[in-house]
């Protein structure tokens, strides 16, 4: 039997990643106790002490892989980084998986194997924390719909726009909508993969994932050449919500697996949001559901992403839409000038009408509607001609 190699931190960790797949609650806990090498050593040992993992981690604890696993990150430009390294999540995480424990959500009893932080990840890119310090998760179906790619892009642009960064997993679909956008409008966006760090998957993204670590990260939680699998998919999702401060469902069915992202929002005490869809489509049914439940905000903007997940006060979106959306003069005519307005002829009329006139049209006094006209002219919204008036 060959010798463990722990002559690095590095070592220690990578042979961790490798023969304990997270989330491991148990390991989480022994890593309170005991330090990083002690829990290798027993494990490669199969000492009782461990616990549950001498069972769990019998059929690998003689995968001795490190130097393998640790070349072929390096080939492709990724490290491995720990709790130990400054650029470790570890608030993000802290904040996300503390929420779950206090028992404040009714979450799915599958979730409680796995709301834990990962113990390793592979990292290929940017510094993680600082990708993520400002960061929002994009995600939806991969059978996206062109209102679900314009409304990605559109979100994920304007989000970069604004210095936040866009998180999602990289897959086909809204996730490479959200990420493109992101990266077009000179953003950061992370993708969060569910297999080797080493693997690009989907293959057609791989250009995509290259663009990704030029300006943002990709990030693994998953030992070099490990396959993409369903359960994966799943472990994944939570490390999308935990990173960010909220996720936003752009586009899902009513059985999209981007739902289960959104769960572990809610669980992990992050803000869950859907974008609305039409109501002629299937596509957004999940979306729809989760709103009308309560369980999901309701979001069709940028200044309202922000607004839910920035500081508080930092974005009114009611204030932006009145910035954005001025009333015209018209619109902020009182009501007695709406009606003195409505009854007066418009342009296209041949002639205008005397105040006599609109004044027993409006079924007001005469004077009032004559002072009334004179205000709206400086509107700009009334014209006179002699004793005639008309609105424009």
């Amino acid at each position: 039997m060959s010798e463990l190699n722990v002559s690095t931190s590095r070592h220690t960790w990578a042979y961790l990643n490798r023969v304990v797949e997270g989330p491991s609650p148990t390991l989480h806990g022994l890593l309170t106790q005991y330090p990083a090498e002690e829990i290798a050593r027993g494990i490669y040992k199969g000492e009782d002490w461990i616990g549950p993992l001498r069972q769990a981690t019998a059929s690998r604890r003689d995968w001795l892989r490190q130097d393998e696993d640790l070349a072929a990150a390096e080939a492709v430009g990724a490290r491995l980084i720990t709790l130990d390294d400054a650029e470790w999540p570890g608030e993000e995480f802290a904040r996300a998986f503390g929420f779950y424990h206090q028992g404040l959500v009714d979450a799915p009893a599958t979730f409680d194997d796995q709301a834990v932080p990962p113990h390793s990840l592979w990292v290929r890119g940017g510094n993680l924390r600082e990708a993520v310090a400002q960061s929002v998760a994009l995600v939806g179906t991969r059978a996206v719909s062109r209102y679900g790619w314009e409304a990605g892009s559109l979100l994920a642009g304007g989000l970069a726009a604004h210095q936040w960064t866009v998180v999602s997993g990289g897959a086909v679909g809204v996730d490479t909508a959200v990420h493109e956008a992101a990266l077009d409008a000179g953003g950061q966006t992370v993708a969060v993969a569910a297999c080797g760090i080493d693997i690009s998957y989907p293959a057609r993204n791989a250009r995509l994932f290259d663009r990704i670590a030029g300006n943002g990260c990709i990030v693994s939680e998953f030992a070099p050449g490990t396959r993409p699998q369903r359960f994966r998919f799943l472990s994944r999702n939570r490390l999308v919500a935990a990173m960010t401060s909220g996720t936003v469902v752009v586009e899902a069915g009513f059985r999209s697996g981007a739902l289960n992202t959104l769960n572990w929002a809610e669980a992990l005490g992050r803000v869950a949001m859907a974008v609305p869809g039409p109501v002629t489509t299937s596509g957004s049914l999940g979306c729809h559901q989760r709103i009308q439940d309560g369980r999901a905000q309701l979001v069709a903007s940028v200044d309202e992403i922000r607004g839910l997940v920035g500081k508080v006060g930092e974005v009114d979106a009611a204030g932006q839409y009145e910035l954005e959306f001025q009333p015209t003069p018209v619109q902020r005519l009182s009501r007695n000038e709406l009606k003195v307005y409505d009854s007066t002829p418009p342009e296209s009329a041949e002639e205008g009408a005397s105040a006599e006139d609109i004044a027993a049209a409006a079924g007001m006094r005469v004077a009032l509607t004559i002072h009334l006209l004179v205000a709206m002219q400086k509107m700009g919204v009334i014209t006179r001609s002699g004793a005639m008036w008309q609105r424009t």
